[in-house]
């Protein structure tokens, strides 16, 4: 019984470990900015950044969402909480641009309109080829449909 409740321990202390290298390895793509420390200090206690890579919303609703964060137990100042909504706003905003050399899967598809397949294809042709540099590359990925890219051009950085 006390080998099962040691083993228990370890796995869970295991797992928690994993957790944190797996948010300290998603901060680390988000974009630099101001308050991208904050957002991983503050918002990846509770989730990872996929709950946000894929909104796109406007200065009020991020600030709606990070107050019923903190209503919710996220912990931060007012001011490390406003310059949390600043950088969402910036980085995640209506207007924001998508940066194809760090996006996960679930942004450039949301993002971008591609599919699952296509995402992946971008992420693979990538980690291959290296950064993009400019967006005309990212018709080269095989599978991926060039006219998506092409409407939403505007919105890729990188």
């Amino acid at each position: 019984m006390r080998r099962k409740a040691c083993v228990t321990v370890l796995a869970a202390t295991l797992c928690l470990a994993l957790s944190c290298l797996a948010a300290d390895e998603e901060a680390k793509l988000l974009p630099d900015g101001p308050g991208k420390d904050l957002v991983g200090r503050i918002c990846f206690d509770c989730h990872g950044a996929g709950n946000f890579r894929k909104a796109r919303l406007s200065r009020d609703d991020w600030s709606d969402q990070v107050a019923d964060m903190a209503d919710r137990g996220a912990k931060g100042t007012e001011a490390e909480l406003a310059a949390v909504v600043e950088y969402l706003t910036q980085y995640f905003g209506k207007d924001s641009k998508i940066n194809v050399n760090t996006a996960p899967l679930v942004e450039l598809k949301t993002v971008l309109g591609l599919t699952v397949k296509e995402s992946q294809a971008v992420i693979d042709y990538r980690e291959a080829n290296g950064k993009f540099q400019a967006w005309q590359e990212l018709q080269k990925v095989p599978g991926v449909e060039g006219t998506k890219l092409e409407a939403k051009k505007e919105l890729i950085a990188f």
